[in-house]
């Protein structure tokens, strides 16, 4: 049996740690302050970890019978017990040190989805043993009837809480899942569309909530584990049909949905701790999903009923040997931004696939000593999750006063001299001002078409971005394509510069 100790000295430490996480979460706002939020977030972390490990000592009872007496009840602590939990905290955090270290970046979006996953597979688990043993959990009062074994009768209360702790927490498992698949091409990034798939959305989601309903009055299994699959369906379904361009909204919003996962998993387990850090995960993902749809001009209620994906002609307008283009070289390139005054560097996924942030800032460093105006301008959602090229430029050193978001940057491109794109293909596709029937028709772009010349760094012309769709600034009068792996062009245009 586990002894639960609710004392002082616990509920400060939890407040202390809530602290921590308020003020991890403030400096993770920006770069220049994100190693400190870091910091705040890890001794955060412990300080919850090791108070609710002392307060939740596990414990075992035992007579001791003697000759001279009546036996006497002894508590000692279950060590098989600690050492399990210590050995099962061990393998864990083994396996986050060794991913961390071994993860490369272009996989982090993956990771974090797949980190998701598990945040909410662990609510699920937590759920199901509080619902399996709820006096262990200290959630239910033991009812004796007058004929039958007796039973444990759960609060209604937490009947509430154990419904939305596991509904939110398989949705935000499979959610994550097919996250995981698209991200990590896997399973092809263009949108799924199931035929009435709102309908099936809306009977689904109104089935789960009638039935957490229904938990309240009456805790049969077959309610439970129908609210559980039920959810891990339509985690589901609301993924599927969300394309690729769509997929750093998604990121974030299954990051809300682990936070309030972890939410009602902690009103299971009386820990405040749980609450407060799955409240702030919960409410600072919902307002980055918030923030990111007003850039990228969808509607925040769309992406919580997974309905915004749209379907695109992989193809594009036309293929890319059917239209004039330019072709240039790195000398070519080299030449035009070392006569240039001012030269915007756009960044995108291409660039984290190739690696190539690093001799990236060495170029802009090179630039600079030639007395030209360097500056990076970042989409919102360039990459596969929200921040993936700020965190590039982080670790490749880049100077925070030399990266702008996009309306800081967007009215500069038209007295741009040059606009050097390496990657970052439908954050600045013309179409989505222009055509409506294009699949990303409405997000906001970056003008980079604006500048004089644009140098777009491709690895060849018949791809396509994430979106599925072709590109119209390749085949302007003002764009030189330098097709080439993104980190060679670039290292030699470095050497051209020299």
């Amino acid at each position: 049996m586990h002894e639960l100790t609710v004392s002082p000295w616990a509920s400060l430490a939890y407040l202390v740690a809530g602290v921590c996480f308020i003020l991890a979460l403030r400096g993770l706002s920006s770069p220049a302050s994100s190693q400190r939020g870091n910091r705040f977030g890890i001794i955060g972390m412990t300080i919850a970890v090791v108070t609710t490990l002392v307060t939740h000592v596990p414990f075992v009872q035992h007579l001791l019978v003697s000759d001279s007496g009546p036996a006497i009840a002894v508590r000692t602590i279950d060590w098989i017990t600690v050492v399990e939990i210590l050995a099962a905290i061990g393998v864990g955090a083994a396996i986050g040190l060794i991913t961390a270290r071994r993860i490369a970046m272009t996989a982090m979006p993956q990771l974090v989805a797949a980190f998701h996953s598990l945040v909410g597979l662990a609510a699920v688990l937590v759920g199901v043993a509080a619902y399996l043993n709820p006096q262990a959990f200290g959630i239910s009062d033991l009812v004796i009837p007058l004929i039958g074994q007796p039973f444990a009768v759960i609060h209604p209360v937490s009947r509430i809480e154990l419904g939305l702790g596991v509904a939110i927490g398989a949705i935000t498992f499979s959610g994550s899942v097919i996250a995981f698949l698209k991200l990590n091409g896997t399973m092809g990034g263009k949108p799924i569309m199931l035929p009435g798939r709102h309908v099936i959305n809306i009977a689904l989601l109104a089935a789960i909530v009638g039935l957490i309903a229904y938990f309240v009055t009456d805790q049969s299994a077959w309610i439970f584990w129908t609210i559980t699959l039920l959810s891990f369906v339509i985690g589901f379904l609301l993924i599927v049909p969300i394309g690729g361009a769509d997929m750093p909204v998604v990121v974030s919003m299954l990051n809300s949905y682990s936070g309030w996962a972890a939410a009602a998993m902690g009103f299971t387990l009386h820990n405040s701790a749980m609450i407060i850090t799955g409240a702030l995960v919960g409410s600072s993902g919902a307002i980055l999903s918030y923030i990111m749809c007003r850039a990228m001009n969808r509607s925040f209620i769309s992406v919580i009923a997974g309905g915004f994906g749209q379907s695109s002609d992989a193809g594009g307008p036309a293929a890319a040997s059917d239209r004039p283009w330019k072709r240039g070289s790195a000398e070519d390139a080299a030449f035009l931004m070392s006569q240039a005054e001012q030269v915007v560097i756009v960044p995108g996924y291409g660039m984290a696939v190739a690696q190539a942030q690093h001799v990236l800032r060495e170029m802009g460093d090179k630039l600079k000593a030639e007395g030209v105006r360097v500056k990076y301008a970042i989409h919102p959602v360039a990459g596969r999750m929200p921040g993936h090229m700020n965190v590039l430029l982080a670790e490749a050193n880049v100077p925070y006063d030399d990266v702008f978001e996009l309306e800081d940057i967007n009215s500069e491109f038209a007295q741009t001299d040059v606009a050097f794109v390496i990657g970052a293909n439908d954050v600045t596709n013309p179409a989505a001002k222009t055509d409506k029937t294009s699949p990303i028709y409405g997000m906001p772009v970056l003008d980079v078409e604006k500048a004089k010349t644009v140098l777009f760094i491709k690895r060849s012309m018949g791809g396509v971005g994430y979106a599925g769709v072709d590109n119209d600034l390749f085949y302007r009068d003002n764009t030189m394509m330098l097709l080439a792996d993104a980190k060679k062009m670039v290292e030699d245009i470095v050497k051209a510069l020299d």
